[in-house]
């Protein structure tokens, strides 16, 4: 939350420079294009538009919050609101199979908000390479930023959609229409790593503006990729095989982020979702968010805007994104600390007499437990909207007390300028870890695993209660050397992932990445419909559920160009 960066991001972030509806690229009437630039400050302003438009979505076109395919689509969270036909498409998503390419909002809608960040990429990057670098010393940074951030919007696309159209900025309108979707997996991972390389080729170890990215959030973007890319899927979506190669590559890109120098894990893990410790030593990459800078809402996110406490008075509205009984049981643990992996979910967790990890409570809204680090303010189950269809949990780590300098209500919505962490150092690390183990060398991977889990037991400052106790036993232990086979290493990695990064979205793409997604969803279903019954009904099916369908409305505009994915 900054009131001034990037060089004044709302002024330029309100230029539509190119939107992208059906066309994908044209040019707006009413507003400037990149032939009425010619000043170097202007042109460094459609950058700084550039950056602006990857936090330019809203509550139901989503482009950086990943709340509803990534967490309410897995095992962690429930849809929540009232009932399930309140936003209804995202009770289409829960239960996977009500999911069609007629949808409007969260499949057409969102596609079309990552098309208009792309674009504008690619008008900033023709009206930056129509300079000189005499005239613009910043010329190589600059390029290096756009592909930057033209490639963490393929990079979304791709794991939504898999089968993509990708363009660069040499594409005319005319060549644009003429773009399928029909590259190969690896073609199009690679053409999306060749963006993230040209940003580290050209980007600095660091920037005097901290929003901008440098070469290390360019290295760190590269690993992830790579380590998606490593995880080969046939045309069903079946992992088929595992490439080392890629793996190694992940290493060396990871280990080039950590031995910088630069980052490190913050001290207590609720750094990372409140506004006074922003952008702090954790922080890779953020999107930027401002509040009092003059304007009369600020620049806020409002995509996760649904999903405070309904009944809560300061709030209001919406009650949203609600955690699931799964994801409360997988924080148990046992008495030497570790995660009850094979029994965690055979029944309802008493809260009152488990151990459990702390960041249960940096994550899940629970009766009598502190809310969102303020000890005057514990949760209630009558701020739950409808307890009756999903249960009494709520989410929080996305979420800002009514008092936070960030928060901002624009009618019966919440915003807040809190900043949105893309890349962080935890993420580094695990997917580190997961390249060691995946490539038999789960010893390295242990020390990194321990040191989240380490972070993790000394998270419990701020969950105190007003008289100094704890609502919660917490018990959590770092994973010793013993019994470390490269089995047990994976499913040691696979459950820190899930904690680690609880209903912040990355979830139900971590699952298919590994190709249990259908294994994993199914049986989750078959035991939560019977404590949720609005799952009665819901079904993932291999081959099929991987990926949302290409929009209908897409393939009819471009008259059959783009090829639908498996199963719509």
């Amino acid at each position: 939350m900054k009131k001034n960066i990037l060089l004044g991001l709302l002024a330029f972030g309100i230029l539509a420079i190119s939107s992208c509806e059906k066309e994908l690229d044209y040019t707006p009437t009413g507003v400037l294009s990149s032939s009425d630039l010619t000043s170097t400050k202007a042109i460094d302003g459609l950058v700084t538009s550039a950056y602006a438009a990857i936090g330019n979505g809203d509550m139901i076109g989503p482009i950086y919050s990943n709340w509803v395919y990534g967490s309410v689509r897995s095992d962690d969270s429930y849809k929540g609101g009232g009932g399930t036909g309140d936003v209804g498409e995202i009770d289409a998503l829960e239960h996977y199979n009500l999911v069609q390419p007629t949808m409007d909002a969260f499949v057409t809608r969102t596609w079309r908000n990552l098309f208009k960040s792309i674009s504008r990429c690619n008008v900033a990057l023709r009206a930056v390479n129509g300079l000189e670098e005499s005239a613009f010393p910043e010329k190589k940074i600059r390029l290096g930023e756009l592909h930057f951030l033209r490639a963490h919007s393929y990079f979304t696309m791709k794991l939504l959609y898999k089968n993509i159209p990708i363009f660069d900025e040499n594409a005319s309108q005319e060549e644009i229409l003429l773009v399928s979707n029909d590259l190969s997996n690896e073609e199009s991972w690679n053409k999306i790593a060749s963006d993230f390389q040209f940003a580290i080729d050209n980007l600095p170890d660091s920037q005097s503006e901290i929003a901008r990215a440098n070469k290390h959030a360019a290295q760190a973007y590269l690993a992830k990729l790579r380590l998606y890319q490593a995880y080969e899927q046939d045309e069903n979506h079946r992992v088929v095989n595992i490439n080392k190669s890629r793996l190694q590559e992940v290493v060396s890109l990871a280990n080039a982020v950590i031995n910088s120098g630069k980052y490190m894990l913050s001290a207590d893990i609720a750094d990372n979702f409140l506004p006074e410790t922003e952008n702090g030593p954790e922080s890779i990459f953020a999107i930027q968010f401002t509040v009092n800078d003059g304007t009369t809402a600020g620049r806020m996110s409002y995509e996760d805007g649904l999903n405070y406490p309904h009944g809560a008075p300061q709030y209001g509205c919406c009650g949203f994104h609600a955690g699931s009984q799964n994801l409360v049981n997988a924080h148990t643990t046992d008495a030497n600390g570790l995660p009850n992996f094979e029994t965690f979910n055979n029944q309802i967790a008493d809260l009152s007499k488990a151990t459990v990890d702390p960041r249960l409570d940096h994550t899940v809204g629970i009766e009598g437990h502190v809310y969102k680090y303020d000890n005057t303010l514990p949760f209630s189950n009558s701020w739950v909207r409808d307890a009756g269809v999903y249960g009494n949990f709520h989410t929080m780590r996305f979420q800002q007390l009514a008092s936070s300098g960030s928060y901002f209500k624009l009618g019966p919505f919440m915003g807040t300028a809190k900043n949105y962490d893309i890349l962080r150092y935890d993420d580094v690390l695990l997917i580190l870890a997961e390249a060691y183990i995946q490539l038999g060398q789960q010893d390295l991977a242990l020390p990194l695993i321990n040191q989240v889990r380490i972070r993790a037991s000394n998270s419990t400052a701020k969950l105190k209660k007003s008289d100094g106790s704890f609502a919660s036993n917490y018990n959590v232990k770092p994973y010793s050397s013993t019994g470390w086979t490269q089995e047990f290493a994976f499913k040691a990695l696979q459950w820190e992932r899930r904690l680690e990064f609880a209903t912040e979205g990355s979830r139900f793409f971590d699952l298919v990445r590994w190709g249990i997604a259908e294994p994993v969803l199914n049986d989750y279903i078959s035991k939560e419909k019977v404590r949720r019954t609005f799952l009665s009904t819901a079904k993932f099916t291999a081959g099929r559920d991987e990926y949302l369908p290409i929009p209908q409305a897409e393939i009819t505009f471009t008259k059959g160009l783009y090829r639908q994915n498996p199963g719509y």
